[in-house]
C-alpha cells in the first residue's frame, strides 16, 4: 500500500526500522570497545552508520526512491535531536539559571571564542586553499564554510550557510558539512575523554567542584503533593517540545533559535520552575535519560547515514584535513582559555567547550565520562551563544571572502 504519492510506504518504513536497530546494535558494541580506557561510546553508532551509508545508500535510492530515502532520515534525526536536547533542558534546568548567573561572562565570552577561533581557521584554510583547488572562489569559499559548520556539527550553521551562499552554490555547502561533520563529531568525542586522562585529572574532586559551583540551584518543590499527569512524566516533556518547536521555527531578520535552540529554551524554563500550581512539570529522572540517550542515537544514526552517502561521494583528504583544522583549533583554545583565563573547574570547561562546540554527541559522552548529569548546565549555557555566533560567522565568511 503506497502513501503520499510513493514518498512513503509501508516496505520502506519497515526496512527503516530494521535498518535503524540493525545500526544501532552494532554501533552500541562498537562503540563499548576502549582502547587504553577511550571509547567511542554512542558515537560508536555514528561511525557505523556512516558506513551504512556509504555502502547501502545508493541502493536505497533505488529500492525506495530518493525522496523517500532523504524524508525518512530527516525524521529520524529531527525527531532525535528533539528527544535528546529537550532531555537535556529537563535536566540542566534545575541547576541552569543560577550557574549562568554566576558564570554569565564567562559562557558568553568562552563561547564567542570558539566560534571566533573556528571562523579564523576557516579564514585562513581559505585563502590559504585558493591556492590549490581547481574550484572557482565563490564556490571554494561556499565549500568551506560548509566544512566550518560540519567541524561545529552545527545545523543552524549549515542553514545560514546555505542561505548566503545561494541557490546555486548550496550544494558545495552541503558537501563540505558531510565530509567535515565526521571528525566534528569523533573529535570532540574523544577530547572530553582524552583531557582528564592527559592531565590526570582526580574526577571525584572534580565532581565536588562542579556540585559546588550548582549549590545555589535545584530548587526543590515546597509543596508536598504534586500531580503528575503520567506516572513517567511524559506529558510535560511532550508539552515542552511542541512549545519549544514553535517558538524555533520563528524567524526574525532571517535568524531563529531553530527546533534545537528552541527546544532547549523552553525545557530549561520547565526544568527550572518544576510546576505550575500542584501540577508537575518535571519527567522522572530515569525518563529523562533513557530519552536522552534514545534521542542521540537516532539523532546520530539519521545523520550518519546521509553523512557517509556525502562522504564517499566527494570526499578529498585535504577537504577532511580543512575539517579537522576547524575542529582542533577552536577546541584547544577554547579550553586553554577556559582554564587560564577565565579560571573555570575542568567539567565546567568541557561543559562549555561542548557547548561552545554546539556538539550534541560530545554532551552525551561528557556526562558519561564526568558520571554527573551536572555537566549539562555549562552545556546549556554555552550552546545559544555559540548558536548566535556560528551563524553570524558562516555569513560574514561567505560575504567576506
Amino acid at each position: 500500500m503506497e502513501l503520499f504519492d510513493g514518498i512513503l510506504s509501508i516496505k520502506g518504513v519497515t526496512f527503516l526500522i530494521i535498518s535503524v536497530m540493525a545500526i544501532a546494535a552494532v554501533g552500541y558494541i562498537l562503540g563499548r570497545i576502549k582502547i587504553k580506557g577511550v571509547s567511542l561510546g554512542t558515537a560508536g553508532v555514528f561511525l557505523i552508520a556512516l558506513v551504512y551509508g556509504g555502502v547501502f545508500y545508493d541502493d536505497l535510492k533505488r529500492e525506495m526512491g530518493d525522496a523517500f530515502v532523504k524524508n525518512s532520515l530527516s525524521i529520524v534525526d529531527t525527531l532525535g535531536l528533539v528527544l535528546f536536547v529537550s532531555a537535556v533542558g529537563f535536566i540542566a534546568g534545575p541547576n541552569f539559571f543560577s550557574n549562568f548567573k554566576k558564570n554569565f561572562k564567562s559562557f558568553v565570552a568562552l563561547a564567542i571564542i570558539i566560534i571566533l577561533s573556528g571562523g579564523l581557521a576557516c579564514a585562513g584554510c581559505i585563502l590559504v586553499g585558493r591556492n590549490f583547488t581547481s574550484l572557482g572562489n565563490d564556490e571554494f569559499t561556499a565549500l568551506m564554510s560548509g566544512i566550518l559548520s560540519g567541524s561545529l556539527t552545527s545545523t543552524p550553521g549549515l542553514s545560514a550557510a546555505k542561505e548566503a551562499a545561494g541557490k546555486e552554490l548550496e550544494d558545495a555547502v552541503s558537501v563540505g558539512s558531510g565530509i567535515a561533520y565526521i571528525f566534528g563529531v569523533i573529535g570532540v568525542v574523544l577530547f572530553v575523554q582524552l583531557v582528564p586522562k592527559m592531565i590526570k585529572a582526580d574526577m571525584n574532586k572534580e565532581r565536588e567542584l562542579l556540585k559546588s559551583t550548582n549549590k545555589e540551584s535545584a530548587k526543590k518543590n515546597t509543596q508536598e503533593k504534586l500531580i503528575s499527569i503520567d506516572s513517567f512524566g511524559l506529558m510535560p516533556f511532550a508539552l515542552a517540545a511542541v512549545i519549544g518547536i514553535v517558538i524555533g521555527s520563528f524567524k526574525f531578520e532571517n535568524f531563529s533559535l531553530s527546533t534545537t535552540g528552541g527546544c532547549l529554551l523552553v525545557c530549561l524554563i520547565f526544568g527550572h520552575f518544576g510546576h505550575c500550581g500542584k501540577i508537575s512539570l518535571m519527567p522522572k529522572d530515569t525518563t529523562l535519560k533513557v530519552l536522552r540517550e534514545l534521542g542521540l542515537m537516532l539523532f546520530l544514526i539519521g545523520s550518519g547515514v546521509k553523512g557517509g552517502a556525502k562522504f564517499v561521494e566527494y570526499f578529498k583528504p585535504i577537504y577532511f584535513v580543512y575539517g579537522m583544522i576547524m575542529t582542533i583549533v577552536p577546541m584547544i583554545i577554547g579550553f586553554l582559555f577556559a582554564k587560564y583565563v577565565l579560571k573555570l573547574s575542568l567539567l565546567n570547561n568541557l561543559g562549555s567547550i561542548t557547548g561552545g562546540m554546539t556538539s550534541t554527541p560530545a554532551l552525551g559522552t561528557l556526562i558519561s565520562t564526568a558520571g554527573t548529569e551536572d555537566v549539562a548546565s555549562a552545556y546549556a549555557a554555552t550552546y545559544p551563544v555559540a548558536l548566535i555566533s556560528v551563524v553570524l560567522t558562516e555569513q560574514f565568511i561567505i560575504m567576506l571572502l
